[in-house]
């Protein structure tokens, strides 16, 4: 039987949830309170929503419950690598960005990548979250969604963790660096 687009075949799928239940049940702080059986029957309603998490997962992202949206009922998943994604790295911010490039231009951008595998990036606010689940972006940094009013100057914005303290910084939107990717959530 052949797949739709942005789909996966049913032995994908079913791998797929195995490496998510396996790195579900490896990290229950992450999801206090949240079981695996109502998360896994979400993802088989959202076929589309496990196509999204398995590009999660090629770029290196390893997508982990980290909680449950309490107006939605959604189950909100987020790139837990311990370093940025390594399959999202060495990308400017947007299409703008890469478009003013003269000339060295990175192959993609992260706000193109993450619109093509269906996830958003994360803001100031979801990434700091984040950091209060674990230890992440100690040797990496990620883009994270920057206001329009910095993004018309030029400017984007991106964190990482040093000294046990998460910091925002700046940048032109065009740079891109080895060690620069973006992490992503979804909501199934």
């Amino acid at each position: 039987m052949a797949t739709k687009p942005n789909e996966l075949s049913p032995e994908q799928q079913e791998s797929l949830l195995n490496v998510l239940k396996t790195r579900f049940e490896k990290n229950m702080s992450r999801h206090s309170g949240v079981e695996w059986a109502p998360v896994q029957a979400r993802l088989e309603a959202n076929p589309g929503k496990l196509w999204s998490l398995d590009e999660m997962e090629l770029t290196g992202g390893e997508p982990d419950v980290i909680g449950q949206d309490a107006t939605t009922g959604e189950y909100i998943f987020c790139d837990c690598s311990a370093e940025s994604p390594k399959g999202r790295r060495s990308i400017c911010f947007d299409r703008a960005a890469w478009e003013s490039r003269k000339e060295h231009k990175p192959d993609n951008t992260a706000m193109d990548m993450a619109e093509e595998m269906g996830i958003e990036i994360l803001t100031e606010e979801q990434y700091r979250e984040l950091q209060t689940l674990g230890t992440f972006d100690l040797k990496t940094s990620s883009w994270v969604q920057t206001p329009a009013a910095i993004r018309k100057l030029g400017g984007a914005l991106f964190c990482d963790r040093r000294y046990d303290t998460v910091f925002l910084y700046h940048n032109g939107a065009e740079s891109y660096y080895a060690a620069r990717g973006f992490r992503g959530l979804l909501k199934v």
